[in-house]
C-alpha cells in the first residue's frame, strides 16, 4: 500500500519529509477504503509499515485528527473516523455554497485553454468510468473540480477550500453512482462553456445535490436522506 523505504533512506530523509510522506499515504488510503470507519491506527505497526519512527507518524496521525479523517477514542486509541449524516451534511452545505459560487465566475472568466483542460479531464474521467477505476474516478474528478475552483480566480476562495479538500474527496469516493457523475459533469462543461454563469450556477447546484442524496444512501441507506 506504500512504497518501501530503505533504513538508510529514513535516515537521511529530513523529518518534515517523512511526515509528509505518511501523512499523504494514510490520507489516501482513508479516501481510498483501504483504511476503513472504525479501523484503527497503531503507531508501532505504522512505523514499521513506512520503516520509520514513531515521531512522524505520530504527527502525521495528529494532523489527520485536525483534517478530521480520525479520531481519538481515547489515550491509546485512534481510529478511522465514521461519517455521520451531520458531517456529510454540512460538508455538502460547504459545497453549495462555495462550489455554486465558484463555477458562476469560472463561465465568466474561463478561457478556450481552460476549457481545453476541463475537456480532457471529462475524457480522462470516460476511460476510467469505463472501466471502473474507482479510485482514478475520484482523482479525475477531483482535479475537475478543483480546475473550476482554479478558473473561478479568486485565490481566497481557494484558500477556504482547501482545508476540506481532502474530506470532500473522501465524500465523493462514498459515491459510485459513476456514469451519472460523468453526465453531470459533462452538463457542468456545457453550463460553464456557455458564458452564462446563471446557467453555470443552476447546473452546478444540481450536481451537488444530487451528489449529496447519492452519497447518503451510499453511506447510511435509502431513507437517510430525512436525516
Amino acid at each position: 500500500m506504500s512504497p518501501t523505504t530503505s533504513p538508510s533512506t529514513a535516515k537521511s530523509e529530513p523529518l518534515g519529509a517523512v511526515r509528509e510522506r505518511v501523512l499523504a499515504t494514510l490520507r489516501q488510503d482513508i479516501i481510498a477504503g483501504r483504511l476503513g470507519p472504525g479501523e484503527r491506527l497503531v503507531e508501532r505497526e505504522l512505523a514499521e509499515r513506512f520503516n520509520v519512527s514513531r515521531v512522524p507518524v505520530r504527527e502525521a496521525i495528529r494532523a489527520l485528527v485536525t483534517e478530521g479523517f480520525v479520531l481519538f477514542e481515547s489515550a491509546r486509541r485512534t481510529v478511522v473516523r465514521r461519517l455521520t449524516p451531520a458531517d456529510v451534511k454540512e460538508l455538502f452545505e460547504l459545497r453549495e455554497a462555495l462550489e455554486v459560487y465558484a463555477s458562476g465566475l469560472a463561465a465568466s472568466r474561463a478561457t478556450p485553454e481552460d476549457l481545453a483542460e476541463l475537456r480532457g479531464l471529462l475524457d480522462e474521467a470516460a476511460t476510467a468510468t469505463k472501466a471502473g477505476e474507482a479510485e482514478a474516478i475520484t482523482d479525475i474528478n477531483t482535479r475537475f473540480h478543483n480546475r473550476i475552483l482554479a478558473m473561478a480566480g479568486n485565490s481566497l476562495l481557494a484558500s477556504v477550500m482547501e482545508p476540506v479538500d481532502g474530506r470532500l474527496r473522501w465524500l465523493t469516493r462514498q459515491n459510485e453512482e459513476w456514469p451519472q457523475l460523468l453526465t453531470e459533469h459533462r452538463d457542468l462543461y456545457d453550463a460553464i462553456a456557455s458564458g452564462d454563469p446563471d446557467r453555470a450556477r443552476d447546473h452546478t447546484l444540481e450536481h451537488v445535490r444530487a451528489n449529496y442524496r447519492s452519497t447518503v444512501r451510499h453511506l447510511f441507506g435509502e431513507d437517510a436522506e430525512a436525516l
